[in-house]
């Protein structure tokens, strides 16, 4: 990469995953899925609070950003949690109640399952190679 193309960007903070109710999703993130919650301050501009979340000792979080015009609830995000083993982790969220897709095992892929939060928003969690 030469000096003209550089970008003063140098890592990346959150990704912002859009819910219906901040309190119910920060119970499934916590409860179900057990992360912390990492910050949850009121922004009046926001129409709501800034709620970040994260499995314990992840650098990126999830900010949980009230659902609005244009930003619709129940997408697919894009977002791949890692474990060191998907098929454990797959059965202990059904017993706690969470919607998981089937494990999938591919040739040359790491095992992943599919997560779906309280609105539908589409997870992945991806075993680790």
């Amino acid at each position: 990469m030469n000096e003209e193309n550089r970008t003063p960007i140098t890592d990346m903070r959150t990704v912002g995953v859009p819910v219906t109710d901040q309190d119910r999703a920060v119970e499934f993130y916590v409860e179900k899925l057990g992360f912390e919650k990492r910050l949850d301050t009121p922004v009046e501009q926001f129409g709501g609070r800034w709620i970040e979340v994260a499995p314990p000792g992840a650098a990126i979080t999830i900010a949980l950003v009230p659902t609005r015009e244009g930003v619709p609830t129940g997408v697919e995000t894009g977002v791949r949690f890692t474990t060191e083993d998907a098929a454990a982790v797959r059965t202990d969220l059904q017993t706690r109640g969470v919607d998981v897709g089937e494990l999938l095992r591919w040739p040359g892929v790491p095992p992943m399952f599919a997560v779906h939060d309280q609105d539908g928003n589409g997870l992945e969690i991806v075993e680790q190679a």
